[in-house]
């Protein structure tokens, strides 16, 4: 929380469930950031929060861009952002998608596939690619299962394949997971990705980028170490594989850079027991997974919040959402308390919601609008 949105919630007193978001701290993150990584090009991942105000911040202070989609690419270049600073990160994409980016400009994108491969060698022909490479995500709060990525000796393979296909062979990536907490990781995945370049070089590919992706946490409920911690792991591990030969360095932070900017506005709705003889309340929100909160899913991001009544005697809660969804639990498993004092329709706040939560915000279901956006 900062005293901007503070400001904001006092004076306009917006209608709830909403979601505020301090570009001031967005500004400050990425700076921070690029200051502490200096060699390496930040590519924010707009799917994080793809409000214009946020991407028109972050052009302005030159960052590139990593997108999942046409309307995502479409979003940049009409704020002005240059193709060449866009990077088609997705590996699962429509061919004529990949001839629409590619028509307008932009030259970077990601695979993890032959088909895929395929794809690109014929809608974006000598086009930078590069393939992302399968990791465990171990240690991270919301892990990427094998979705994404392929196995480092199918990632030598298809990057010789797209030499032979006349694409550029630009380079690998990787992500470790989002939020994540195991700093070790990123060892692991350097080391793994150092070895596929010494061995493509003997196959006469010269890979010239490494992508490490994203997992730079925002502050949730648990303590995460300060983000020069993180810094300071990566480039330890670069220098450790790579040593003086170092590759051009992207990295794709979204979490990290728009997580702590926001705050989420609910209401109470309801607050009800199951049975006599049950000490856990019940408390419903005004919003819920299908609203924003979809990363509660698992119980994986644990937000914190704040209510107007905290000081005083708590009890534990499950919480949950409005809708007419059994899956729309927030938290039933995870060791939450809330003020025994609380009402309904008191509103609470939900901090460090600034990432993933406008993004998954559905158009309606329920009859719920989407979560309606702030940014000052």
């Amino acid at each position: 929380m900062t005293e901007k949105i503070d400001r904001f919630f006092a004076e306009r007193r917006p209608m709830t469930p909403c979601l505020v978001v301090d570009l001031d701290v967005i500004e400050e993150n990425y700076r921070n950031l690029a200051r502490l990584l200096p060699l390496a090009r930040v590519f924010y991942a707009v799917k994080a929060n793809p409000a214009r105000d946020v991407v028109e911040r972050l052009m302005r202070l030159g960052s590139s861009f990593d997108t999942a989609s046409r309307g995502e690419i479409d979003l940049c270049l009409e704020l002005g952002v240059e193709p060449a600073r866009i990077s088609f990160g997705n590996t699962i994409k429509k061919q004529r998608d990949i001839a629409d980016a590619y028509a307008k400009g932009v030259r970077l994108f990601a695979f993890d596939s032959e088909a895929e491969l395929e794809k690109l060698a014929a809608a974006a022909p000598g086009a930078k690619v590069f393939c992302r490479v399968l990791m465990t995500c171990s240690g991270a709060d919301w892990p990427l299962s094998r979705k994404f990525g392929c196995s480092p000796e199918m990632a030598a393979h298809l990057m010789v394949r797209a030499r032979a296909l006349g694409l550029d062979a630009y380079g690998l990536s990787f992500h470790v997971g989002s939020q994540q907490t195991d700093l070790e990781q990123w060892d692991v995945a350097v080391k793994s990705v150092a070895g596929l370049f010494a061995l493509l070089r003997e196959r006469d590919v010269d890979l010239r980028m490494v992508n490490l992706g994203g997992g730079f946490p925002a502050r949730y409920r648990a303590d995460v170490p300060p983000l020069e911690t993180y810094a300071q792991a990566v480039m330890a591990a670069v220098t450790r594989y790579f040593g003086n030969a170092l590759p051009e360095i992207i990295i794709e932070p979204g979490r990290s850079l728009a997580g702590d900017a926001g705050v989420i506005r609910a209401e109470v709705v309801l607050i009800a027991r199951k049975g006599f003889d049950e000490e856990k309340r019940w408390v419903y929100l005004d919003i819920g997974k299908f609203s924003g909160l979809a990363e509660t899913m698992d119980e994986s991001i644990k937000y914190r919040i704040r209510t107007p009544r905290d000081g005083g005697a708590t009890g534990p809660v499950v919480l949950a959402g409005p809708t007419c969804d059994s899956a729309d639990i927030l938290y039933e498993k995870t060791d939450y308390h809330l003020p025994l004092d609380l009402e309904v329709g008191d509103v609470i706040e939900i901090l460090a919601t600034g990432a993933y939560t406008t993004s998954y915000s559905s158009v309606g279901f329920n009859g719920f609008p989407p979560l309606a956006t702030y940014c000052i």
